[in-house]
């Protein structure tokens, strides 16, 4: 009987130890989950930048080199120009040209035309670039055939540029040119369903110098992007027009445009849009100034709002102060950050100037004397009193009422459990499963 009894308890136990291994196993992969829910910090928002302007045009092509085979080019421009600005165009062939018969290798001529309709009036602009060309075989293609760039100039009045295919009735509008008898000769081919394609770039007005925007190009990316994007963003900042040395000035700035997006994701808790400037003359201490404010559109895809910023400046001696527009971020810190736009040095940013006075020499008045008070002295007299705070809520002992500054501490326990908890009951059952371990090895050396 009392070995039975013996044999039942050991099987028990046996049954326990089990169990807590097999919770073991289960509270491993809770500390695992937990490590990753606990360290894990959010994933770096993908650089978004609305993409430039662009068309997509396909070419009948005939005679010469590259007759008798289609090719199609994505044409692309700038989100914007400033008026009087130069416009560059890319054509990047995305069907590409391939030999009507065999090639050899020598240098080739691409040349592209658009339909330019200004303010003014439509234009045509050619793009022309000379390219090496090898040696092809019949029906090979031209496979690292290189970008085609052309620039014109923009009208000198603010508006919009629409760039649209060359009409087929005015003939070619794509030739690629071995030598002067040696051309192919490629006319637009215009879709059988759909819109024509056509690209619209806008046209702002600049400024620089005094109140006027600056239309700053930039490259923005991710902190750790490979891809930059182009944006441009007009600058605009309000000069102060009474400055005076060693008294600090404050320079309100606007940025717009740019057509920039919230990453996937949203912006951190707490990000900022951190602007910053270079500044120099009338004895400005440094070379740069910051200025920041919270960001207000925290949607992922939706538009983001440039909030205004102020710079803070302070001349120390008579003369100018110049500020130019410089990179931005949109982040905690110029250093944590998960967007960011890098100025380009072509084209040079405006100056923004404003004069500085010398500072006044008239004398400061000299300080009136106190008045004396000599008043009697009574004694204190000193009251102890104790006060119990009783907790606000329905008289159960449980408060109701959340204590003020809640908001600073984050959700806590209204956003349900962290990766801590996690952690702290993954510890626990492992190490539950550790003494399970250990009584069945204790069992074994037993039975042993």
């Amino acid at each position: 009987m009392e070995r039975r009894e013996t044999v039942q308890k050991s099987k028990a136990r046996r049954r326990l130890a089990l169990k807590t291994s097999a919770l073991g196993l289960a509270g491993t992969l809770a500390l695992f989950v937990g490590s990753i829910v606990g360290l894990a910090s959010p994933a770096e928002a993908a650089a978004e930048v609305a993409a430039a302007p662009s068309m997509t045009v396909t070419f009948n092509c005939v005679d010469g080199p590259f007759g008798g085979n289609p090719v199609t080019a994505t044409i692309s421009g700038p989100e914007s120009v400033a008026p009087g600005g130069s416009v560059e165009l890319k054509w990047a062939f995305t069907v590409k040209p391939k030999a009507g018969r065999t090639v050899t290798a020598g240098t080739m001529t691409i040349e592209g035309d658009v339909n330019v309709a200004t303010i003014a009036s439509p234009t045509v602009t050619a793009q022309k670039t000379a390219v090496p060309v090898p040696a092809l075989n019949k029906d090979q293609e031209f496979s690292t055939v290189p970008e085609l760039l052309g620039t014109f100039t923009a009208p000198t009045t603010a508006g919009q540029l629409t760039v649209t295919p060359v009409p087929v009735a005015t003939g070619g509008s794509l030739f690629f040119t071995l030598s002067t008898s040696d051309e192919t000769e490629c006319t637009y081919v215009p879709p059988t369903t759909g819109t024509a394609p056509s690209m619209v770039i806008p046209v702002n007005t600049g400024g620089g110098g005094g109140t006027g925007g600056d239309t700053v190009s930039y490259k923005c990316a991710t902190q750790s992007s490979g891809d930059p994007k182009d944006a441009t963003i007009t600058v605009a900042m309000t000069l102060p027009t009474a400055a005076k040395a060693n008294e600090e000035q404050t320079v309100p700035a606007t940025y717009t445009g740019g057509q920039l997006t919230v990453p996937t994701g949203g912006f951190t808790t707490g990000a900022k849009f951190i602007a910053t400037a270079s500044v120099s003359g009338a004895g400005v201490s440094g070379t740069s100034v910051t200025a920041e404010a919270a960001l207000t559109t925290l949607t992922a895809g939706s538009p983001i709002t440039f909030p205004s910023v102020s710079f803070k400046v302070k001349p120390t001696t008579a003369g100018t102060v110049t500020l130019k527009a410089s990179d931005i971020y949109f982040g905690t810190s110029t250093s944590v950050y998960q967007y960011k736009c890098t100025v380009q040095a072509s084209p040079v940013p405006k100056s923004h100037t404003f004069t500085v006075t010398a500072a006044s020499t008239s004398p400061s008045p000299s300080p009136s004397p106190s008045a004396s008070t000599s008043a009697s002295v009574k004694p204190t007299r000193t009251v102890t009193a104790t006060v119990t705070q009783t907790p606000v809520g329905g008289g159960n002992g449980k408060v109701t009422k959340t204590p003020k500054g809640a908001a600073e501490t984050g959700g806590g326990g209204d956003m349900g459990p962290d990766g801590r908890m996690f952690v702290l009951t993954g510890s626990l059952v492992v190490l539950a499963a550790a003494a399970g371990g250990l009584v069945l090895r204790r069992r074994s050396v037993s039975r042993g």
